[in-house]
């Protein structure tokens, strides 16, 4: 009988050591959610703050918990068995992100938060509700990842989740009935010079003169000329006449896709069969068509280069620059716009150079290099000798367009993406990566060669992805997700404003305006005066992740990002 009363008898409950679980969780939730308050800037501590909190909770529970020995090591264990298992079943674009850590980097952090409050909330419960309700938690927190796919990251590593029998844009796009032309192709004339020629216009330089907009949205807002969805992909447009020009995924096709400016109605595509994915920025391509002489050059992601005619899409001549170059496909994959003069196409794979015939396509010189770059290829004059500037892994080189000969190169080390500015005539303003800042060069050529000088190094405006433009003495650009304006005689900063995370700058210099599209599609005018910073005016443009650059034609907005694009008129 005194048997019997023994095995009835109810648990006690379980003298567990909490407080150093409850102290990391606290941890763990300031550094995961409380740091992109306070440093918005900083991507590292809640991504792997999360990450470390968890391996903490593993080492107290194993080791400090007091919990049963059973209990310490069959958690644990659980919660392998329960990543490992998860990781089979998992939507592609999170088990291929981040290089196939993307689920361990989002899931774990998440696994120790409802752990440890598991344990707080359960350790006065009978035996067996405490350890199935710790399994049915680990492995929830797991499993959970299952159901999701993810869009891709922003610049602050978010994820844009949805549930994954959600059909993506791409995904609804292609479900569409396939676009046809709007008009014959013969009805389009391209016998004058193209108004928008290329990335970032026609110096490459995101410059626009003879632009004049009114500044009060409030009174005469942006009008919507159209909108329409188009594929993945970061390219911008370029623009001759009536039709508009630029690059985007669909399904196993790369396309080069041909619009109408006046309504955004489809004209022609050409078809590659090339996807590139990667998981910050997804699907598509990342390069801008070049306009020239009636011509389409394009670069894909995988390294397609591409001639075709403006008016009709038809191939003219390809190449696998990839191959020619002998270039390894980049993380984020191949991004350079094609540099077209008058006789050659020049494409920039990574850290190497590719010369090609403008009429045939066949290779002239190519200048090799290693690591990975993704900037694009620069033309400007220095001391009466035209060049090539580009922004590789080993720092900035200058080529001889003739030959591709070497002139001059300045080592400073990263994976660069945006252009080179350049200031008067022999200075530049470069940068290598979103830590390095930003540093002038002055650049002269004497009798015994050229020769490269450091003017400042500043960190006071660091540019990720964000090309910056130069205004009277001053540089506009990006500090982290800030707008920020310095000084190019010492580099100097004047102000730093106005959060538009990662976003894409245009200077329309005959009004001393910037005109900004924020990473999430929404447009901002600013005064670009250094004096302080003055934003005039903000209006919702586009939704979603945008790191597309826009354009400005006379009075016509051209945004778009990776499921949209859109027109607008800007009122004078």
């Amino acid at each position: 009988m005194s048997k019997k009363k023994r095995e009835s008898k109810p648990d006690s409950p379980l003298r567990l050591r909490l407080w150093p679980g409850i102290v990391i969780l606290v941890i763990q939730l300031l550094l995961k959610f409380g740091t992109p308050l306070l440093l918005p800037e900083e991507v590292t501590i809640p991504v792997f703050g999360g990450v470390a909190g968890t391996i903490a909770v593993i080492i107290w529970w194993a080791f400090f918990s007091r919990a049963p020995g059973i209990e310490r090591w069959t958690a644990p264990l659980l919660m392998i068995a329960g990543m490992v298992i998860t990781a089979q079943f998992l939507h592609p674009t999170i088990a291929g992100g981040g290089m196939g850590m993307l689920f361990y980097i989002l899931a774990l952090p998440y696994v120790g938060i409802f752990f440890v409050i598991w344990a707080v909330a359960t350790h006065r419960l009978s035996t067996r509700v405490r350890r199935t309700s710790g399994a049915a938690v680990i492995l929830l927190s797991c499993g959970f990842w299952i159901l999701l796919r993810t869009g891709g990251l922003d610049a602050q590593f978010r994820s844009e989740f949805a549930w994954r029998w959600i059909q993506s844009p791409e995904e609804q796009l292609l479900a569409q009935t396939r676009d046809t032309a709007a008009l014959p192709a013969a009805a389009y004339t391209l016998d004058r010079e193209p108004e928008w020629p290329g990335f970032r216009g026609p110096n490459r330089d995101g410059i626009v003169h003879g632009s004049s907009i009114g500044t009060d949205w409030t009174a005469s807002p942006p009008r919507e000329l159209w909108r329409r969805p188009v594929g993945p992909g970061w390219s911008s447009f370029t623009v001759h006449g009536e039709l508009i020009y630029t690059q985007e995924q669909r399904g196993e096709e790369e396309l080069v896709s041909c619009y109408r400016l006046a309504d955004g109605l489809p004209v022609w595509q050409h078809a590659d069969t090339a996807r590139f994915w990667e998981s910050n920025g997804g699907a598509g391509p990342r390069g801008t068509p070049t306009l020239s002489g009636g011509c389409v050059y394009s670069l894909g992601g995988t390294g397609i280069l591409n001639a075709l005619d403006a008016a009709t899409g038809e191939r003219l001549w390809v190449r696998d620059a990839a191959a020619d170059t002998k270039t390894k496909l980049p993380i984020w994959g191949f991004s350079g716009s094609p540099l077209v003069l008058e006789h050659s196409v020049i494409a920039a794979l990574s850290g190497s150079l590719i010369s090609c015939a403008k009429e045939t396509g066949e290779p002239q010189w190519i200048h090799s290099a290693e690591g990975e770059a993704y900037s694009s290829p620069h033309l400007t004059v220095i001391d009466g000798k035209e060049q090539i500037l580009l922004q590789n892994k080993a720092g900035v080189i200058s080529l001889d367009p003739e030959d591709g000969t070497l002139l001059w190169q300045h080592e400073w080390e990263g994976f660069p993406i945006v252009q080179p500015a350049i200031i008067g005539s022999n200075d530049l303003l470069v940068s290598v990566d979103e830590k390095s800042g930003v540093r002038r060069l002055k650049v002269s050529r004497t009798e015994t060669g050229w020769q490269v000088g450091e003017v400042f190094t500043s960190t006071l405006l660091k540019p990720y992805f964000n090309d910056t433009v130069i205004h009277n003495g001053h540089a506009y650009g990006f500090d982290g997700p800030l707008l920020a304006c310095m000084d190019l005689e010492d580099g100097s900063r004047t102000w730093r404003n106005g959060r538009y995370g990662r976003g894409q700058v245009l200077l329309l210099a005959d009004q001393d305006l910037i005109l900004v599209l924020s990473d999430r599609g929404y447009l901002a005018l600013v005064k670009a005066v250094p004096d302080a910073f003055s934003e005039l005016a903000r209006y919702p443009s586009i939704e979603g992740k945008t790191w597309n650059h826009p354009v400005l034609v006379d009075d016509i907005l051209l945004v778009r990002n990776d499921r949209e694009m859109a027109a607008f008129r800007l009122a004078p």
